[in-house]
């Protein structure tokens, strides 16, 4: 009988026969995974657990801690959706129902439009569905019996034929009396699958394939995980996430609006961008201290930049494109060519580097319609971008910088924990593979120096470079991707970006693309969630509100708002004919961080009575003394109103 070697994940080898199952090698290792697995990585690809091995492998056992086995889970879960659909809807035509975070989706083809309303029935007819089944059974057939199997459906043909290719048999995966193209990455068992774990939640809209050329279908999302207590907690964070919308709150606070002639971009209104402009102030403080170099640059250029760059050819589909002197031009998704003809507008040198030039330019990404969501994902957008030119030896430096300096920000700023996640080459990259390699290490081995704990993502690099990536936690858990440092050797060698070396000769630069905020309208946005628009009083768009008890009170309060004016507050005086009581209700609501009422008692003493959001209340406060704390407070950038 012919062996084949099982290598496990501690590095210890053992010999089966030919043609053993990922699951009786499960058993093997212990009782207790075996119960556990739910599928199983050979050669680093998923299989099922009932699956033969044929040849030696790497073999690691996956169970529902692990995320490969949450998707399995979820995956299953898709086809039990389809097919409770199906038994609903017989005539309707099934797509493909992914898992992904948190969940799945599924997008069918209704012959009639159904509605949310449609959603308890079709989850009871799952649960009705779910004890019937067990294990997934797979099928391999030829692309005409497949086709077959979908008489009319279009788009399971179009699949078929993709993944037929080359004569190829295509895999059909059964559960039950329910069978559907497939290929895999199951649960071993569906009684693993508990009735309470998983909660349909919406419709959707979604075109076929992701392109607007092709049929608009109907999207189910669900939500899935092992157990009920997990469920409850995910869907009691998603009812704090509708709270904290940033659109439902940037309403409310009159920040900004979005409008059907600029599809994705945002219209900030005049308390939205004073929260923008000292966003921006903020940074251009740091600007100095970090030594970079703003700079100001044009929105267009022609078609022969973004070729040269790569964009043309990796990134135009997300370009909008446009003519300039009847030749073909883009508007610019990104800062980095024209970083590169301001570097190389003078000759360089080594002791001239690193040259740090920084932009708020705004930029244009065609995103898909469907895909667009308040400021957090937009069509025009500006970053805190920065372009380092540097060379080789001084790589490890600047990300070493980069790291103090986003630290800064999150933690002592905004107080953010975060985590780095570093990213290698993907499929489509450009550039020398060794190059590529040059550049992976040189990050990892900066981020190893630094103590830095970071999460490797295999393939998930940029077009042009490896990255390190920066993910704040917000109030909910909630994970954002915001800075980056991507490290850059391509675009140099296109652009011949060069400096004089100590040995009198020409030397390419290496560049580094930064960000600590990222897109200023996403981290805007994750602002407002994040503080639930209970912003510091450093960034609130509205520090102060000064309440009088009467008109009498008016001039007083007036003063105080000239006083306050002088130091650059933002103060508003509401002197309406209305009860105290109203006007701080409405304060309130409209998160001002501080309240200020004054009459008869306050003019006669030169005091100000101060309330703040968090309900605490002080009498008898001199006015000179509380200014003094609010400017403190401000140049502090406390996260917290202290008076």
């Amino acid at each position: 009988m012919t062996h084949i070697k099982i290598t496990l994940p501690d590095g210890s080898v053992k010999d089966f026969p030919k043609g053993t199952t990922a699951a009786e090698i499960a058993k093997s290792i212990g009782k207790r995974l075996a119960e556990d697995a739910v599928a199983a990585k050979v050669n680093g690809n998923l299989a099922d657990l009932n699956a033969p091995i044929n040849e030696d492998a790497n073999f690691q056992v996956i169970t529902l801690n692990d995320k490969e086995g949450l998707d399995c889970l979820r995956h299953s879960l898709a086809h039990l959706l389809a097919a409770a659909v199906m038994e609903l809807w017989p005539d309707t035509k099934r797509t493909i129902g992914p898992a992904i975070e948190n969940g799945f989706y599924f997008d069918f083809e209704f012959s009639k439009p159904i509605t949310e309303e449609d959603l308890p029935k079709i989850e009871a007819k799952m649960r009705e569905i779910l004890p019937k089944w067990d294990r997934f059974e797979r099928h391999d057939l030829g692309a005409a019996e497949a086709k077959k199997e979908y008489p009319h459906n279009q788009f399971k043909h179009e699949l078929i034929e993709e993944f037929s290719q080359g004569g190829k048999k295509v895999s059909f995966y059964k559960s039950g009396d329910y069978w559907d193209l497939c290929r895999g990455g199951h649960l071993s068992s569906m009684k693993k699958i508990k009735q309470d774990s998983f909660k349909l939640t919406k419709l959707a809209g979604a075109y076929w394939r992701g392109s607007e050329k092709n049929p608009m279908l109907t999207r189910i999302y669900a939500v899935a995980f092992p157990a009920k207590k997990e469920l409850d907690e995910y869907l009691k964070q998603q009812e704090e996430a509708e709270k904290r919308d940033h659109r439902k709150i940037g309403k409310q606070l009159d920040l900004f609006s979005f409008s059907e002639l600029s599809p994705g971009s945002p219209l900030f209104h005049p308390k939205g961008a004073r929260i923008y402009l000292t966003l921006q102030n903020f940074l251009r403080e740091l600007y100095t201290k970090w030594g970079y170099q703003e700079v100001i640059t044009p929105l267009i250029y022609g078609s022969e930049l973004w070729k040269q760059s790569g964009h043309w050819d990796h990134f135009r589909e997300n370009m909008f494109e446009v003519e300039m002197d009847h030749k073909e031009a883009a508007l610019k998704p990104m800062n980095c060519p024209s970083h590169i003809l301001i570097f190389k507008a003078q000759t360089r040198s080594y002791r001239n580097l690193p040259v740090r030039i920084a932009d708020f330019a705004p930029l244009h990404r065609n995103e898909l319609k469907g895909t667009l969501g308040g400021l957090m994902r937009v069509r025009k957008f500006s970053q805190d971008d920065c372009h380092v030119f540097c060379t080789p030896e001084q790589v490890k430096q600047e990300i070493k910088s980069l790291i103090k300096n986003a630290t800064y920000v999150y933690r002592d700023i905004f107080g953010f924990d975060f985590h780095v996640e570093l990213s290698t080459r993907p499929e489509k990259a450009m550039g020398d593979p060794k190059l590529w390699e040059s550049a992976e290490q040189s990050l990892k081995e900066a981020l190893e120096e630094n103590n830095v704990k970071y999460k490797l993502n295999p393939g998930e690099g940029a077009f042009y470079g490896p990255k390190i990536d920066f993910h704040i936690k917000d109030a909910l858990g909630r994970s954002w991707q915001c800075g980056t440092e991507q490290l850059d050797f391509q675009q140099p060698q296109r652009f011949e970006v060069q400096y004089e070396g100590a040995d009198n000769s020409k030397h390419n630069a290496v560049m580094l693309h930064r960000t600590v905020l990222g897109s200023l309208e996403r981290f805007m946005g994750i602002l407002i969630e994040h503080f639930e628009g209970k912003f510091p009083l450093w960034l609130s768009p509205v520090q102060i509100r000064i309440l009088t008890v009467a008109d009498r009170f008016n001039d007083y309060a007036n003063k105080l708002k000239e006083k306050f004016d002088e130091s650059n507050l933002r103060v508003e005086v509401d002197s309406r004919t209305e009860s105290i009581g109203k006007k701080v209700r409405e304060a309130q609501l409209d998160k001002i961080p501080l309240i200020l009422t004054v009459g008869e008692k306050e003019e006669n003493s030169g005091t100000v009575a101060v309330r703040t959001l968090d309900g605490k209340v002080l009498f008898d406060v001199k006015a000179e003394e509380f200014l003094s704390k609010v400017l403190d407070n401000i140049k502090e950038k406390k996260i917290n109103v202290e008076i």
